[in-house]
C-alpha cells in the first residue's frame, strides 16, 4: 500500500519512507529496517525523517527500540476505491469540472 496521493509530491526519499511505513502498518519500523527498505544513504534517510517529523507525518516511539510510525492521515483507507492516475492536462480539467 502506498501513502495517500496528497503526500506523494515530496522528495523521493520521503515518499519511499512513507510508503515503507504505510506498508508496515501499526508495527512501525526501526531506522535500520527503513534503511534496508529504502534505497538511499543514511544521511538522506536522516534528513527525510527529520523533514517528515517536522511536518507531523510520522511519529517516533521510544521503547526498547526506537520505532517510526506513519501518522494516521498519511495512511489511505483500505476500503476506499483507488484513484485512477490523472492523464495530464485533460485529466486535471476533467477533475476540476467534475466529469
Amino acid at each position: 500500500m502506498a501513502a495517500k496521493p496528497e503526500y506523494r509530491d515530496r522528495p523521493d526519499v520521503e515518499v519511499a519512507l512513507l510508503d515503507a511505513l504505510v506498508d508496515r502498518g501499526d508495527d512501525g519500523m526501526t531506522v535500520l529496517e527503513l534503511r534496508a527498505a529504502v534505497d538511499a544513504d543514511i544521511d538522506a534517510i536522516e534528513e527525510a525523517l527529520s523533514a517528515l517529523k517536522a511536518d507531523s507525518l510520522i511519529t517516533v516511539e521510544n521503547g526498547d527500540h526506537v520505532r517510526v510510525h506513519p501518522h494516521d492521515r498519511v495512511v489511505p483507507d483500505p476500503d476506499a476505491p483507488e484513484e485512477e492516475p490523472q492523464d495530464g492536462l485533460v485529466g486535471v480539467i476533467r477533475d476540476r469540472l467534475g466529469l
